[in-house]
């Protein structure tokens, strides 16, 4: 981009060929966005389209395969398969709405909670245990009701009754849900701690103190 500019602007240095251009405007369109000038996440480039939409059409492949399987298989096949699928789609929405902390950082307070200075790799360990978070919150929603069901539905109770399974099943999902949620929030501390040899030199030489702390994120 710098490249580009220099061109537009005719501050070109000298030596720079014309293919030197022309690749960097190659990248330039593959990566920016024209609107927003800023990089598109990697899994939403055109370039991206095979190598992270392949396993996405493989799991659609395996579901519609579930039929070739035996009936206990076919069975965890359909109902395992929505944990990776909304849980890969947690993280990308995490990444999406607050990309832009990577790239500008967030505060980091000492132990007084004055503001030391803007960190961008606390802001990476802030995102990182967000996602894992989001990864974790739909675990107990999708795995734990199939876990449970394939349990119950061999009672001769339920087997007895099918019109009993659905309200099971509901009350199953409602424990679930309920379970979900304090577990997903209670893997970090709202505020996290980071000792300041993990961030940059300039937040480290801003203070005495060795142990900051950060607002995570939800």
């Amino acid at each position: 981009m710098k490249l580009l500019d220099q061109f537009k602007n005719g501050t070109l240095p000298p030596g720079v060929t014309n293919g030197q251009l022309w690749k960097a405007q190659k990248i330039k369109q593959a990566i920016i966005h024209p609107d927003t000038g800023e990089k598109i996440p990697m899994p939403f480039r055109m370039s991206g389209f095979v190598p992270f939409g392949t396993p996405v059409v493989g799991l659609n492949v395996l579901i519609k395969r579930a039929e070739h399987f035996s009936p206990a298989t076919r069975i965890l096949v359909q109902r395992f398969i929505p944990f990776p699928a909304v849980a890969s789609a947690n993280v990308c929405n995490v990444l999406l709405m607050r990309h832009t902390e990577l790239s500008e950082g967030i505060s980091v307070l000492d132990d007084k909670g004055n503001v030391v200075g803007t960190s961008k790799l606390a802001a990476r360990h802030a995102l990182i245990e967000t996602s894992l978070t989001r990864v974790v919150l739909p675990m107990p929603v999708l795995l734990l009701p199939p876990l449970v069901m394939s349990l119950l539905e061999r009672l001769p109770f339920l087997q007895k009754r099918p019109r009993v399974t659905l309200p099971v099943h509901s009350m199953v999902c409602l424990c679930a849900f309920g379970l979900a949620l304090p577990v997903a929030i209670s893997l970090f501390p709202q505020n996290s701690q980071i000792h300041v040899s993990e961030l940059e030199p300039e937040i480290s030489a801003a203070t005495h103190c060795q142990i900051l702390t950060y607002n995570k994120g939800l």
